[in-house]
């Protein structure tokens, strides 16, 4: 792993940097902007992010380097073409781990934490799981059993958080339109946080808006819809281990109390959040749909 070093750790003072310059456009253009509790709750889920990666890294390297070693198809030089290869591959990977996160509360109740702000800001991008790190690789096995170098792919993964950070912001407007057509940027990604019916599971990219053209869950930002940031349900707290942990809470909750089946409570797992099984809750697409029919009226 020497030969792959983490980049975030040298990125860290682009996000100081970052967000202070950020602070001073956004309070001259009178914006939403910083709110000081949202901000220090979510610079909080960052750095425990950061204590906690040292071990999920372990394990993530541990489980990729298992499967390169033992059932990987081919070996893949680490060279130009084969970086080139692995960034739309890892791309790809990302899209549907993030995809699947809004639609598999197993996924969701850790990357919950990342929408749990009413605030769009640089700081945002900084609200990161305490928990995800340890499960959510499954989504990046099949590179290596290509043949894709362990510390390869832990490299693109990092490039592409350093990439991710900077759309976390109201200060950008809209970027050139090739560039909006190709990558993803602020405009997309704000669509992406919108707990408005209309904008919910949309634009999951991480890198490149591309995917979500293709597998249809593109929605871009409209002038006539204003971004509404947070949750459907939002959880009102500034504490961190509330932010890391409520949403464990509430699935465990609903899995093991009451009289279900068995199947039921495995079923919470594995359904969208939202999903009860008496038919009381409701989903995003729920959700999406008692709107459309508002919209019909």
């Amino acid at each position: 792993m020497a030969d792959f070093p983490d980049p975030i750790l040298y990125a860290i003072p682009f996000f100081v940097i970052a967000m202070g310059v950020e602070i001073y456009v956004v309070t001259k253009r009178g914006l939403k902007g910083y709110h000081t509790k949202d901000a220090a709750s979510s610079i909080a889920m960052g750095l425990g992010n950061v204590f906690l990666g040292f071990f999920s890294k372990l394990i993530i390297f541990a489980a990729l380097f298992f499967i390169y070693e033992n059932f990987r198809l081919f070996t893949i030089p680490i060279t130009w073409w084969s970086f080139v290869i692995l960034f739309f591959l890892d791309d790809l990977s990302y899209y549907w781990f993030h995809r699947v996160s809004h639609k598999c509360r197993l996924f969701w109740a850790s990357h919950v934490v990342h929408h749990s702000s009413q605030y769009y800001n640089l700081s945002t991008a900084l609200r990161q799981t305490w928990s995800g790190g340890f499960y959510s690789f499954i989504f990046w096995c099949w590179l290596p059993f290509l043949g894709f170098h362990p510390g390869l792919i832990a490299l693109q993964m990092s490039v592409s958080l350093i990439y991710q950070f900077w759309i976390h912001t109201e200060a950008i407007d809209k970027t050139p339109k090739w560039f909006e057509a190709v990558f993803n940027t602020p405009s997309h990604h704000r669509v992406h946080h919108g707990s408005n019916p209309l904008y919910l599971d949309k634009n999951h990219a991480g890198i490149l808006i591309i995917w979500d053209k293709f597998f249809g869950t593109f929605q871009p930002e409209l002038n006539t819809e204003k971004v509404v940031y947070g949750l459907v349900t939002n959880i009102n707290t500034y504490n961190p281990l509330k932010i890391a942990f409520l949403e464990w809470s509430h699935l465990f909750t609903d899995m093991f109390t009451g009289k279900k089946s068995l199947k039921h409570r495995v079923l919470y797992f594995l359904k969208p959040p939202g999903w009860k099984h008496n038919g009381t809750g409701k989903s995003s697409q729920d959700l999406k749909e008692e709107w459309l029919k508002d919209q019909l009226k």
